[in-house]
Formats: structure tokens, sequence, C-alpha cells
């Protein structure tokens, strides 16, 4: 992706960085509960995924019931309702308390029960006092936050172009999606039948940063998991396989690069070429 469409990004104090991404992970799992809620069930959960809009500079849920959308505006924590009975609600001091009391009348005149949101999330978040009764506390976290949107942005711009490559080479890649519950963004493509055992599969995507690495990444991981030893350098970021194998580029080693843009295309362009290659041989 050429410097046109890459929004510079500049270092953010770490502690900063992490504090807005995990305030961000919190509010979102709004959407996530609406969606759980009031959108038609899929067995991969895709119903409850988000897409990035990039004139809101945050992510949104598919259409409720009644063609609305929940939404998050990243750079400053505002929830939104998007569609009929519109209105917004900045996060800054509040609690998960408060966005329900908000939240729920707003969904009441749609036809929707507000009880339906207060299900338990099916899986664990991480530590943050937003977990037990804290409010969103963001004073200090400008700077951070706008920079996480920046790089979701960017992010969003950058496995677009990739996806595109994919999908002209003749794979079967789905739009980018953001997944609610480790907050990243995703397109997963299989090599052959996708129910079919040891069909291989590649995820490419964007983590805004997490137990792995405390800091914004992008990966391009492969299951079933080749040996690392085996697989080529990588022009740009490193080969991990902790836990699950993939090619990362790490924010710390984007931001040393003259042109973010280009080493970020670079880095997603040769990691799936050597996945594809990959998955032309038998799965072990």
């Amino acid at each position: 992706m050429g410097k046109s469409l890459w929004k510079p990004l500049r270092t953010i104090e770490r502690h900063q960085l992490t504090q807005g991404r995990l305030a961000a992970h919190y509010a979102v799992q709004w959407l996530a509960r609406a969606a759980r809620a009031y959108i038609e069930p899929k067995v991969d959960d895709s119903h409850t995924n988000l897409g990035w809009d990039r004139r809101l500079g945050g992510v949104a849920t598919h259409p409720l019931p009644d063609g609305s959308r929940l939404a998050l505006r990243i750079a400053d924590l505002t929830l939104l309702l998007l569609g009929p009975l519109d209105g917004e609600l900045p996060l800054k001091n509040r609690s998960d308390a408060d966005i329900r009391a908000w939240l729920g009348p707003r969904l009441s005149t749609k036809g929707l029960d507000p009880l339906a949101l207060d299900k338990p999330l099916p899986y664990d978040m991480p530590a943050s006092a937003l977990g037990s009764g804290g409010r969103y506390l963001l004073d200090h976290l400008e700077s951070a936050l706008g920079e996480l949107s920046g790089w979701y942005d960017n992010a969003s711009r950058a496995l677009d172009d990739v996806r595109q490559q994919l999908v002209a080479r003749g794979l079967r890649a789905p739009p980018v999606r953001c997944w609610p519950h480790h907050f990243d963004l995703d397109t997963l493509i299989y090599f052959g039948p996708p129910n079919a055992a040891n069909t291989r599969t590649m995820g490419v995507g964007f983590s805004p940063g997490d137990e792995y690495y405390d800091e914004p990444y992008f990966y391009v991981s492969v299951y079933p998991a080749p040996l690392v030893a085996t697989l080529p350098a990588l022009p740009v970021g490193h080969w991990h396989s902790h836990d699950f194998t993939a090619a990362i580029a790490t924010a710390s080693s984007i931001l040393d690069e003259r042109d973010q843009g280009a080493a970020v295309g670079s880095f997603l362009r040769s990691s799936t070429d050597i996945i594809s290659v990959l998955s032309t041989q038998p799965a072990e």
C-alpha cells in the first residue's frame, strides 16, 4: 500500500496505548452483545463481527432488525446508534452500568428486549478495572486513542488490498471484519473444503495488541502449523511459533521503516505468498 493511503503513525507511550486499547476492547463488547442478542445467529459466529467504517473512524454491527446499527468511534470512544432514532453517548467517565441505562430504553423503542443485552459474554476478557464496574477513565488517552484509530484505518486499507490480490488469484477470501473477542481485523482463507480434516487455513489480519505482543501488529497465520525452521526468512517481520504459528510485523518494526505503508504491504504480500505456496503441499 502506497504513501497516499497510509496515514503516517508515530510512537505512543506504550502504557497509554495499552490502556486505550483495553478501554476500546471493553467498549466494543456492547456492539457484540447487541449483535448476539438481536441479529440472526450463524454457526461461525459471524453475525457478531463488525465492519470498519472509515467515515466514522470506528466499527459498526451488521444491521439490527429495524435497519439501524450500533457503532463505536474509537478516537474519542463514543457509542452511536446509526439509523432511526439516532443517538450517541461519549463514554468518558462512564461505566458499563451507565451505558446499559442509556442503551436499554433506546432499544426498547425499536421493539427489542433490552434484557437480552445482559447475557454474559461467551469468552473471557483481558484483566481491567472495567470488568468489575470501573469507569472509562480517558484523561490523557486522547493521543493514544487517536493513534489506535489510525492503526485500524491503515490496517483496514492494507488488509483490503491484500484480500483483493488473493481473490484475483482465485482464493476464497471473505471480507475483512473485526471480531470482538480479540478485537482484531481478519480474513480467513481456506485452501480446501472448509469442513475437511486438515484443510490448511491462512488468517490475514491486524491485532491492536494482546498477551503475546503489547503493541499493535499485523499477522499472517497458518494452520496446521508447519515447522518454523523450514519457512523462509521474511523481508519485514518474523515468524512466531508460541501457541500459534504466524508471520508477525509489530508496530515497533513498522514505525522504524521509512515508508510504513510499503513495509506493511511487502510483509503481507511476502507472508501470504509463502503460505500460499505451502498450501500446495500436503498438510501433515
